[in-house]
């Protein structure tokens, strides 16, 4: 896979693409991507959770990431080079927010990993099992 910045394009595509997905629309069309009815990347609407410091206009933006635990989300949010974040209204929730547009700020790679993650984090074992089996772990892209 050639490097370059991921785009939100890329986010629909990598969540279609994998296995047993169904997209979902939420109450202003936001699409959610679920695998077994469980969600592991959707679309928010705008909240008043995630707004700009400085004018309080709430990101139209944002996408969220199911992780695999809090580890997992505490390596993404704390590492100042990254743009994953959270809010107090995740707090406990194993998931990452990201704005579409600082999308460009990780690589396509990168963004495979995290819809990958995302989608083992909430799939059945049985399905995750066999996904693994047959294309075995995300290359970590860090």
């Amino acid at each position: 896979m050639a490097s370059r910045p991921a785009t939100v394009d890329d986010v629909h595509a990598l969540a279609r693409a994998m296995p047993y997905v169904t997209v979902e629309h939420g109450p202003k069309g936001n699409p959610v991507y679920q695998v077994g009815r469980k969600s592991f990347v959707f679309f928010r609407t705008p909240r008043p959770d995630a707004a700009d410091p400085v004018t309080g206009e709430r990101y139209d933006d944002v996408i969220m990431f199911w992780v695999g635990s809090e580890v997992d989300k505490d390596a993404l949010v704390r590492d100042p080079s990254t743009p994953y974040f959270t809010t107090a209204h995740f707090d406990g929730h194993p998931s990452v927010l990201l704005r579409g547009s600082r999308l460009g700020e990780i690589s396509l790679e990168e963004l495979t990993e995290i819809v990958q993650d995302a989608w083992l984090a909430r799939a059945s074992r049985r399905r995750a099992d066999a996904w693994l089996a047959e294309n075995g772990p995300p290359v970590d892209a860090s």
